[in-house]
């Protein structure tokens, strides 16, 4: 007889039943793929490519509002060391590379910046199309997102991470190209995850209203904003997450004890 699962805390996890779901958002890092994947893979590639990657493509007339972004950006932080540092590196017409110190700098404080990211999901296009990158999903996700999907529920993500970067892991995960199970994808364009406004506007794309949405997320500041504003939600309790404590929301460790019902 198999032994039953147990949660962190030591607590045996049993059947999760939620009805009145009729769409599922979920966040990534920590909730269907391992925390570490970010941190100790795509971070590390990021840093080590973009260099290189502007070096290649910098002059490409696609590129040129975002980088123009990011120059504004550095040019209006406020950071003393971000100030200091745009002194080391003053802007260079058409040399989009001397923008990699201060992109070195974002990334090393983790900085939620959309143009950072978006920069960033194009440099992982580059290693998931190479077979250098692969998004390696906790083992029972691809199956639940199946079985939602085949019950006709809607499957949205919302990651600090940008909308093609999201594409690019389901896209490239250990389990195939996921894509076409997902409606719906948000980063933090559509607002700050600890905002209850920014979950608001994800329903109101998403055509459902909030308590019929179950947001799944192992930060408990991006719970309590999408509970204040209506939505269902659960705690991801996954192996190597920095953050144990549920926060009193319920719990959940593995989606094949997780029942929907619309």
């Amino acid at each position: 007889m198999s032994t039953p699962p147990v949660f962190a805390d030591g607590n045996e996890a049993g059947p999760l039943r939620r009805t009145g779901v009729k769409a599922v958002l979920l966040d990534i890092e920590g909730t269907t793929c391992p925390v570490s994947f970010v941190a100790e893979t795509l971070f590390p590639y990021a840093r080590e490519a973009l260099g290189p990657y502007l070096e290649r493509h910098g002059d490409r007339e696609e590129l040129q509002a975002l980088l123009q972004e990011l120059w504004n950006g550095w040019a209006n932080e406020t950071d003393p060391e971000a100030g200091a540092l745009r002194l080391q590196h003053p802007e260079t017409p058409n040399a989009p590379h001397t923008l990699v110190p201060y992109l070195h700098w974002l990334i090393r404080r983790d900085r939620k910046d959309a143009a950072l990211k978006e920069l960033q999901g194009m440099v992982w296009a580059e290693g998931y199309a190479l077979g250098d990158l692969q998004g390696p999903l906790f083992a029972d996700v691809p199956a639940a997102l199946h079985r939602w999907h085949g019950q006709g529920l809607g499957l949205a993500v919302y990651s600090s991470g940008s909308v093609a970067a999201q594409q690019l892991l389901y896209g490239h995960s250990s389990a195939g190209d996921l894509r076409a199970l997902f409606s719906r994808w948000f980063d933090t364009r559509t607002g700050p995850k600890q905002d209850a406004s920014s979950y608001l506007r994800i329903v109101e794309v998403l055509g459902v209203a909030p308590q019929g949405v179950l947001f799944i997320s192992d930060a408990i500041a991006e719970l309590n904003a999408a509970a204040a504003a209506g939505l269902q939600v659960l705690f991801s309790d996954r192996p190597g997450n920095p953050e144990r404590d549920a926060g009193g929301f319920e719990r959940i460790g593995d989606y094949g004890l997780l029942e929907l019902n619309r």
